[in-house]
């Protein structure tokens, strides 16, 4: 069973994970703004490996501020 559980979350973070670099792609906003997204989300990739669970919420975090469109300022 847990390992079932485990294996929905990843399915899921993945989707989400698909659906945020969709997302951030078609953004309009400068090249650096665009730049500082995609690191985040290279950061929740990276911890996905390890924490899955806490990926989700970092990437619900993401997925929110992105909502309400609240971006990191661009280098």
């Amino acid at each position: 069973m847990e390992r079932d559980s485990q294996l929905q979350l990843y399915q899921a973070v993945a989707a989400r994970l698909k659906e945020a670099h969709t997302r951030v792609r078609e953004l309009q906003v400068p090249e650096g703004v665009r730049m500082a997204l995609s690191r985040k989300l290279l950061a929740v990739t990276a911890v996905a490996k390890h924490d899955l669970a806490g990926a989700a919420r970092r990437l619900d975090r993401l997925m929110k501020d992105l909502d309400e469109g609240r971006f990191p300022e661009g280098d």
